[in-house]
């Protein structure tokens, strides 16, 4: 055989060693070294042609010239036979992973037949004695296709078998599913062994026949496993919503799915809420009512204005008294601490409900931060494929899909995310001149000082309003007019408020129209911002009202529960103008367009407006946790109702979007805005009212206190006279409640990790850019050493 030339790149002549074999540092700098030169020269990837090559030089040595131009740079002329430079390159490059895998199945099933011998050798298992280590071909060293002395496809195959046999059956299932073979090549392969193991079994089953008892315990076996995995197969169809998800994201694409899979985000957070106050608060307060009887009868029209029979009922704050309902004789927890000796550890109903709020609002808290650093890293995953088109064509079918709802299912929802995907990259826009800059600036400049000055006159009118009927409600409530005309006054102001929210969106969607934005996902934003903007300075404007006329509400009845009155026809008037701008503004508008204007196009889902109106409802919902406990019940019914009110419309009504958009980040988006805004303001509310505001006088769990924080310290006083022994409760009271480090501390870490794992997202995706720009360069410096070693192949030439 003949030798390399003595020049750098040295490589071991060596190709029959049964004991050497190419180290994986070797054959990663090989894979690398080579990789663009394969790129460039995918044509001699084909044993045929290699072969025909080699023969040609044999034969016809003279007349041995390349394809074409770019081929001259492997193989050159020579006098008698191949350069030995020439076999050198076309040995090493027919020995690269890169050139077998992708080439013939028996490397496919050569490589994965090594990979179960070193794993049956790693779990400690006996090697075959039939196989000796030369019978086990290398996919490293030969060219497993063009070799006739290597075995045979069905030697491969029968080899493969024969090592899977001796793995466990969830190693073989493991490794079964990672052969890169067709689904007829595995199943022959699962068929050959099959027939392999049922001689085994024969010849077990001649030699020591089963007892009944083992027969029996058998079939239960395979039962319970059968079952198992049918209980596994349900589970995702199990799960809230499951097909008609899917439905959506097939036909309407990720953007529109976004909303639905925001509201059902949201229905899991009050379904968790409304049970913990169920459990701790509403269930006892239940079992042991007021002995005050409700002396009103209930018409039908609380449904609406929340008032009249439900004013004395679980649903609001004045309902609950200040008793300790395991001690009916203690006495309330007034300024007065002087109370005889109470049990201990008695369930005292103002701390039970404190701190059952408290709860509710740190473990929503929880969630939230969860979700939104759940979602975040799966928008903003390092080095994640899911926009890579080549991977949605050739590897997003799932053949595990048999029956036909579900194929036609899969189809649509491919091409709706390839058509996101080509959409996505048809929007990437050439850069603009200077005056085109400049015009767009000042459009956008002009589009955000309408839309503010329309934020600060809706404010002001909504400010005005209120204060003249509030002064409307005082001469009715003067006169002593009748219940209906009272109640129907309360319903005016949460109805203008609603009629605000639901026709400025549509004068934001005519200056989106008017600016033009570059992508779909940019004006959807921009429409969020703005509508949120209208809706969070409104509702900030109502809870400054509601703070500051607690004292006016307080001399007939409970402050907190005229404004759990108010948040709950609010919420009311909420759903009824959603339910009339989804009527008149998808229903009504397709059968106009399709009856009179004779035109096949619907309106396009508005994903802006729709999810601000569960951001709206959602703070509505947090602002009411302490002043109308059950609240969140009627949220979770509200967005139930709208869920399949939604999709019935979106089904019926609607049409896919016009410009197809890829929304991955648009989930957590949404989220964000849910935390920051709507939760942290909410929070700032409720902890400003329950450390400053002085709760009502003859209504309430906290009546008598100055503040509703005051019964933590009057409950502490209490338990160190009666229980000395636990006094390491008040402690904890002491040095981690009332003392503001401990929470400061806690915001500072949370601070701490979230900035920490932005920076690592950060750094990680730097690292990827320069390991592609790394992978790049060297595949330029390979090129450049291959014509370095042809151009000393040349220089041997001409001094020969």
């Amino acid at each position: 055989m003949s030798q390399p030339p003595p020049f750098t790149l040295h490589v071991s002549e060596d190709t029959e060693s049964d004991n050497q074999e190419l180290s994986p540092d070797n054959e990663g700098a090989l894979h690398t070294s080579f990789r663009q030169l394969i790129q460039e020269q995918s044509s001699l990837a084909e044993a045929g042609t290699e072969l025909e090559l080699q023969e040609r030089g044999r034969g016809h040595p003279a007349h041995l010239a390349p394809p074409d131009a770019s081929a001259s740079a492997w193989l050159e002329p020579g006098q008698g036979e191949q350069h030995p430079g020439d076999s050198t390159t076309l040995r090493i490059l027919a020995s690269m992973p890169s050139r077998t895998i992708g080439r013939s199945r028996g490397a496919i099933i050569s490589q994965y037949y090594n990979r179960t011998a070193r794993l049956r050798r790693r779990s400690s298992r006996p090697s075959l004695q039939q196989l000796s280590r030369a019978a086990r071909p290398s996919l490293r060293q030969y060219d497993l296709e063009t070799d006739p002395a290597r075995a045979t496809l069905e030697d491969k195959r029968s080899l493969l078998a024969k090592e899977l046999l001796s793995l466990s059956p969830s190693q073989r299932s493991h490794m079964l599913l990672s052969v890169p073979l067709s689904l007829a090549e595995k199943r022959a392969l699962r068929r050959e062994l099959n027939e392999q193991r049922s001689p085994l079994g024969l010849r077990a089953h001649h030699a020591a026949a089963p007892s009944p008892c083992g027969w029996s315990k058998d079939y239960v076996a395979l039962g319970c496993r059968h079952l198992w995995y049918r209980l596994l197969a349900l589970l995702p169809a199990a799960q809230p919503w499951h097909y008609a998800l899917k439905q959506i994201g097939g036909r309407f694409g990720s953007s529109v799915l976004s909303y639905f899979l925001f509201l059902k985000t949201l229905l899991m957070f009050n379904v968790f809420s409304f049970l913990i106050l169920l459990v701790f608060v509403v269930a006892l307060q239940a079992a042991y009512p007021p002995a005050k009887a409700n002396q009103q009868s209930f018409t039908g029209f609380e449904l609406l204005t929340g008032a009249g029979y439900f004013t004395h009922s679980l649903l609001y704050y004045g309902y609950y008294g200040n008793i300790t309902l395991n001690d009916p004789s203690a006495s309330s927890l007034s300024g007065s601490v002087a109370a005889p000796a109470a049990p201990p550890l008695p369930y005292n109903m103002p701390l039970a409900y404190l701190f059952t709020v408290g709860v509710s609002f740190f473990a929503t808290c929880i969630l939230l931060v969860y979700s939104m650093y759940h979602s975040f890293g799966e928008s903003y995953r390092v080095g994640s494929s899911a926009g890579d088109l080549a991977i949605k064509v050739f590897c997003a079918w799932d053949f595990k899909v048999i029956q036909r709802r579900s194929v036609k299912l899969q189809c649509e929802n491919i091409c709706t995310q390839l058509k996101e995907l080509l959409a996505e990259r048809r929007s990437r826009s050439c850069p603009l001149s200077l005056c085109q800059r400049l015009g767009r600036v000042a459009v956008l400049l002009l589009a955000w000082v309408l839309s503010l000055s329309t934020v600060l006159g809706c404010v002001v009118a909504v400010h005005y309003f209120s204060e003249h009927m509030h002064a409307v409600q005082q001469e009715h409530r003067a006169l002593a007019g009748s219940s209906w005309q009272r109640e129907g006054i309360l319903l005016v102001l949460p109805l203008t408020v609603s009629l605000l929210n639901t026709l400025m969106p549509h004068l934001y969607n005519l200056l989106a129209t008017w600016e033009r934005q570059d992508s779909p996902e940019v004006e959807v934003y921009v429409a969020i911002c703005r509508n949120l903007l209208l809706k969070m300075v409104v509702l900030g404007l109502l809870c400054y009202q509601w703070l500051s006329r607690r004292v006016v509400c307080s001399y007939e009845e409970c402050w907190e529960t005229c404004v759990g009155q108010d948040l709950y026809r609010f919420m009311v008037m909420d759903f009824v103008f959603t339910l009339l701008d989804t009527i008149f503004g998808e229903l009504v508008w397709r059968l106009i367009s399709e009856k009179r204007l004779k035109s096949k196009q619907r309106p396009e889902f508005d994903i802006a407006r729709n999810v601000l109106e569960l951001i709206y409802g959602q703070t509505l919902t947090w602002l009411g946790v302490l002043f109308a406990p059950l609240l969140s019940a009627v949220q979770v019914l509200k967005l139930l109702l709208l869920f399949y009110i939604k999709k019935t419309s979106l089904m019926q009504n609607c049409q896919a979007p016009s410009k197809p958009w890829q929304a991955s980040r648009m989930r957590t988006v949404f989220i964000t805005l849910l935390c920051f805004p709507s939760f942290l303001g909410t929070a700032v509310f409720i902890s400003y009212t329950i450390w400053s505001v002085k709760p009502s006088e003859t209504c309430g769990p906290f009546q008598g206190l100055e503040t509703i924080y005051k019964s933590v310290n009057v409950w502490a006083k209490l338990l160190e006279k009666s229980s000395p022994n636990i006094t390491w409760l008040t402690w904890l009271h002491q040095y981690l409640v009332e003392n503001t480090f401990f929470l400061f501390f806690l915001s500072g870490v949370l601070l701490a990790v979230t900035y920490f794992n932005i920076q690592v997202v950060r750094g990680q995706q730097r690292i990827i850019c320069l390991l592609k720009e790394q992978i790049a360069n060297e595949g330029e410096d390979k090129i450049f050493l291959i014509h370095k070693l042809h151009s000393i192949c040349k220089q041997k030439e001409r001094c020969a």
